[in-house]
């Protein structure tokens, strides 16, 4: 589905029937975050737009992460979602200095996304989301639960196993609103998105995580990366908040 889908005569989207205006607030949502330290050449590999390129924090070496996130209070609804995201720059973009440059760009929350894949357990924010801004939204079976202080997401598609994560869910932090951007792709044309995000009931975790691959194509591309393997660290957010803008072609 292209952006313009959707699209009324007021600038509104429509999708199934129900009106979406910009910016898309997300005002309550549970999410972990895990991030590894992968293969930069397989995470190359997965990345479609020419206009991108891998942020190397080592040689050889990127930052992927795997979001599981539960939304409670969002313009799209209440949904459970899986992000498998990496971290781009475009290839005309002011270089810092190699590996070390990157690494103080990812704790300072400036290094950009590219959403690889957006599975959703709901159609209507899968249609808003590819139609809005490109996001590879599908619709596949989701199960989020939150026991003690872990949370576990189990993600099937085609009825295989893909994934389980469990990852720590308790913290007492506040992370402040911090303006990002995210990539994505429009009738195959590269866009750019803005969003705000920030949470409450924050905890960083060193490694924490634990995560089994089930046969589907998908766990393939993830072993591609060298997964599963220990996390380099797991965030949890109790109480995120967000904002996302129009996508913006580059």
């Amino acid at each position: 589905m292209s952006a313009s889908s959707g699209v009324a005569k007021n600038g509104a989207y429509v999708f199934e029937g129900r009106k979406v205006t910009l910016p898309v607030i997300v005002r309550k949502a549970r999410a972990a975050a895990v991030t590894y330290v992968v293969d930069a050449g397989a995470a190359r590999a997965l990345i479609p737009s020419p206009g991108l390129e891998i942020v190397e924090v080592g040689p050889r070496k990127t930052l992927f992460t795997l979001g599981v996130i539960n939304y409670q209070d969002n313009d799209l609804g209440d949904y459970n979602e899986v992000s498998m995201a990496f971290y781009v720059r475009e290839r005309s973009a002011m270089r810092g200095l190699p590996y070390l440059g990157a690494w103080l760009d990812f704790v300072r929350g400036r290094l950009s996304t590219y959403i690889h894949r957006l599975p959703v357990d709901q159609s209507f924010t899968c249609a808003a989301g590819r139609g809005i801004w490109g996001f590879p939204k599908t619709v596949e079976r989701i199960e989020f639960l939150t026991s003690g202080d872990f949370a576990t997401c189990h993600l099937e598609m085609d009825g295989s196993p893909v994934l389980s994560l469990e990852a720590p869910a308790s913290g007492v932090r506040t992370l402040s609103d911090n303006a990002m951007h995210t990539y994505s792709m429009i009738d195959g044309v590269l866009h750019r998105t803005a969003f705000r995000s920030g949470a409450d009931g924050v905890g960083t975790t060193r490694g924490g995580s634990s995560l089994a691959l089930g046969a589907h194509p998908v766990a393939d591309e993830l072993r591609s990366l060298g997964l599963p393997k220990p996390a380099l660290f797991s965030v949890w957010m109790g109480n995120m908040r967000g904002r996302f803008e129009r996508a913006e072609p580059v």
